[in-house]
């Protein structure tokens, strides 16, 4: 198997520099100018930008929610992410409280992914409960390939004290790990969300006012606070506005290393969605919630001085139907938002035609950032001679219109339904093999499992 790429422009978060590349079997073989290879199919990309395949570090596929499943599970959201240039998803695996290990998280989500993924896949896990037990297991974790944590302070299903986030994370400091952290004050949650049903106050309008920035904030100081005195590196993960960022500025003037990620919904949406008539504010429901055009601003600048590491999507999508759960009580909305499939579209769109960012830095968001961060670099989020041949081909020309109807979400609805995209994902090869090609999904379930080494930032 062999593929030649030809007069195209390779980015990467250095530079854009016009090259050919060669594909030989899984890997780059070559890249530079006037390459030629009798034995290869030659593709002319003129006028095309090739990029490292897209990695997405946070999703949340076949997960159970709010009485529900997400619609998505690893085989349908998996084929949206390759058709959006992602090659590689780094998923949630999770512990479950009552005694339960890690191990036995792990194997429950790899008998939800294997077999079933579209393109790469590899875990995060989720630490709910902590002892003797659970410390031993973390050197487990690390030889099966998982160098990265979740923790959670809100969900009481999943959250963990204070005392056991220090224990955690100093542990997993000590061995060269880091976790990321979902950061808002579960018992001032408690509080509003009491306050607004004792006033009747039960529509999805309220979801944001219930879950209000300062409590996102006072959460991140938190966990930097605890992270500090634990010497411990962490993860801000779906970052949201600029009270929460400002807390993170600080604990960096101290000396802390803090990674920061957020989402194209908090890029590109505002809180004024969950207003909309007829119960479609529903559609939005995602914690933390989408905030303030002012909270937007401050991320695309912080996204331009490269202070915001990168950029995933939470996915975590439900039907119309799913959200209606929720029609009587805004808080049984099962929350989450699709993103997969046009987290590098709606970036280059929106992000790099209109000047706020460069293509070299969404290469850093989207592929090389995360690949280190994440111990996969520069096998994946790199375009050199060695590295998986995971390259997506995106044509800056090809205009569309984001619609429900031609996506390849297993929903019905799309948080950005009506968005207009400058640009398109022409091809996507996966470990050599060309899988989506004129933006069409030609090879299905390639996936593989990526044990992955430790944080290269």
């Amino acid at each position: 198997m062999k593929y030649l790429l030809k007069n195209g422009t390779v980015v990467s978060g250095a530079e854009s520099k016009k090259a050919d590349i060669l594909i030989i079997d899984e890997k780059i073989a070559d890249i530079g100018p006037d390459l030629s290879d009798k034995e290869a199919e030659i593709i002319d990309v003129s006028g095309k930008l090739l990029f490292p395949g897209f990695i997405d570090g946070h999703t949340h596929f076949d997960l159970e929610v709010a009485g529900t499943v997400t619609a998505d599970d690893f085989e349908t959201g998996t084929k949206a992410a390759l058709l959006g240039g992602t090659t590689l998803v780094i998923d949630y695996a999770s512990q479950d409280k009552g005694g339960h290990t890690l191990r036995e998280g792990l194997e429950k989500w790899h008998k939800k992914a294997d077999g079933k993924c579209s393109c790469d896949y590899s875990f995060h896990m989720s630490v709910v409960e902590w002892n003797e037990e659970t410390e031993k297991e973390i050197q487990d974790m690390i030889d099966h390939g998982i160098t990265s944590f979740k923790l959670y302070m809100t969900y009481p299903a999943m959250m963990v004290n204070d005392r056991d986030m220090y224990k955690i994370l100093k542990k997993l400091a000590e061995c060269g790990c880091f976790a990321g952290v979902h950061c808002e004050n579960a018992g001032v949650i408690d509080a509003l969300i009491d306050e607004a049903k004792k006033e009747g106050r039960m529509g999805p309008e309220n979801h944001p006012l219930v879950r209000p920035d300062s409590l996102e904030a006072e959460a991140v100081h938190r966990l930097l606070v605890i992270a500090g005195e634990a010497g411990a590196p962490v993860m801000v993960v779906h970052l949201t506005n600029r009270k929460a960022y400002e807390e993170i500025l600080r604990a960096r003037e101290k000396g802390q290393t803090v990674y920061a990620e957020t989402c194209p919904q908090y890029l590109l949406l505002d809180d004024s969605v969950y207003s909309k008539p007829d119960f479609q504010g529903a559609v939005y429901v995602c914690a933390p919630p989408i905030r303030r055009k002012e909270d937007q601003e401050c991320l695309w600048e912080a996204l331009k001085k490269e202070e915001i590491q990168t950029v995933a999507t939470d996915q975590c999508s439900f039907t119309l139907e799913q959200k209606a759960l929720g029609k009587e009580d805004f808080t049984k909305i099962p929350g989450g938002l699709p993103g997969v499939e046009t987290r590098g579209t709606l970036l280059y769109t929106y992000g790099v035609c209109p000047g706020k960012i460069t293509q070299e830095q969404m290469c850093k968001f989207l592929s090389e950032n995360p690949a280190k961060l994440y111990g996969v670099y520069p096998r994946k989020g790199a375009l050199l001679p060695g590295s998986d041949a995971d390259i997506v081909v995106l044509d800056p020309s090809k205009e569309s219109v984001i619609s429900a109807k031609t996506h390849a979400y297993n929903t019905d609805n799309n948080p950005f339904e009506g968005f207009s995209l400058c640009c398109g994902i022409d091809k996507v090869f996966l470990r050599g093999n060309l899988a989506v090609d004129e933006g069409e999904l030609k090879k299905e379930k390639l996936g593989v499992y990526i044990a992955r080494g430790k944080n290269q930032m």
